[in-house]
């Protein structure tokens, strides 16, 4: 475990920092979680002393990857989003004040913010692809809600400033759809919504679907220029950047990928292990930016990126 960094404040280095998402390829830190039916199997006494330390145990994993991430040039990190396992299960679901130490519990993610904030590190959450917030099916909604507050409640304990979503399904009908996503926008709590960011995806919302409900919702737009290249939409990376970057009135945060198989693959979609420094788009150089880095090596591939990157881009200020 890596030894806590000084404080850091400074504006980032070049204006760019590098984010880790969710997991490690190599590192000894491990995020555990469980199963619903491995849950009900147990009487709620043993449900909740089980669930207890499995969260407690993940508190425990986010501090070790803040400290990790701060020792290695890492400026933001990824937040898995059953880091409260099976919490906003309609069965298995528990209030984290049923848990026992619970109090001790909120406190060590608390302290997670404290160190966060300590080392100038950035925390997102990007929920599950099953919580869609234009869904025609009230049971989906009605879960893809309580999943959004149950990671704004741990997102104010940790100092998470993103939930970051993809736009829906289109349902036959993507303007109507896009309506419901603007009209459930609007419904949502102040804990959710002042943390709403959304996302282009690769199969149905492209950047230029997108900005229109960014403007009209005050929503800031994710753009994730890999699913942009896969599903483009007539803006240039250069213009979608632009577009996006106006939706934020804080540091802006985007995704970078590369393909499995190259460009000219049978499914450039999938994600490589590591980022091909040419995917890289020039023009997000430069500014203060938050760029999570969508690659199966994880922290290897964070590592490789920075050492691949122009000298003046290399550190996010540390």
């Amino acid at each position: 475990m890596a030894s806590k960094t000084k404080k850091s404040t400074e504006p980032v280095k070049g204006g760019l920092r590098l984010g880790l998402c969710c997991q490690f390829a190599r590192e000894p830190i491990k995020f555990r979680t469980t199963t619903v039916t491995a849950m009900l199997r147990l009487t709620q006494p043993q449900r909740l002393a089980r669930l207890a330390e499995l969260c407690r145990s993940n508190a425990d994993a986010l501090m070790a990857a803040l400290q990790f991430c701060a020792a290695h040039g890492i400026g933001a990190f990824r937040i898995n989003s059953q880091i409260l396992p099976v919490k906003a299960h309609p069965t298995a679901g528990y209030d984290v004040a049923e848990l026992p130490g619970s109090a001790g519990l909120v406190a060590r993610f608390r302290e997670c913010r404290e160190f966060a904030l300590q080392n100038n590190l950035r925390l997102s959450f990007h929920p599950d692809q099953f919580v869609v917030l234009n869904s025609p099916n009230p049971k989906t909604l009605a879960h893809s809600l309580a999943e959004l507050v149950y990671q704004a409640e741990v997102a104010e304990w940790v100092g998470a400033d993103t939930l970051n979503l993809h736009g829906g399904g289109a349902y036959g009908d993507k303007v109507g759809a896009l309506r419901t996503l603007r009209q459930t926008i609007e419904r949502l709590p102040a804990a959710v919504r002042s943390r709403l960011t959304l996302e282009n995806d690769d199969k149905v919302y492209t950047p230029a679907d997108l900005l229109p409900v960014c403007a009209d919702t005050g929503v800031p737009l994710v753009y994730d220029v890999h699913h942009h290249r896969c599903l483009p939409d007539g803006l240039s990376v250069a213009e979608a950047t632009e577009r996006a970057r106006t939706t934020w009135k804080t540091e802006p945060l985007f995704h970078l990928s590369s393909p499995l198989e190259g460009w000219d693959g049978p499914k450039p979609e999938r994600h490589h292990d590591y980022i091909n420094v040419a995917d890289f788009p020039h023009e997000w150089l430069g500014w203060p930016l938050t760029v999570e880095v969508e690659a199966k090596a994880k922290e290897l591939a964070v590592a490789r990126l920075i050492a691949d990157l122009p000298g003046e881009a290399r550190s996010h200020g540390r």
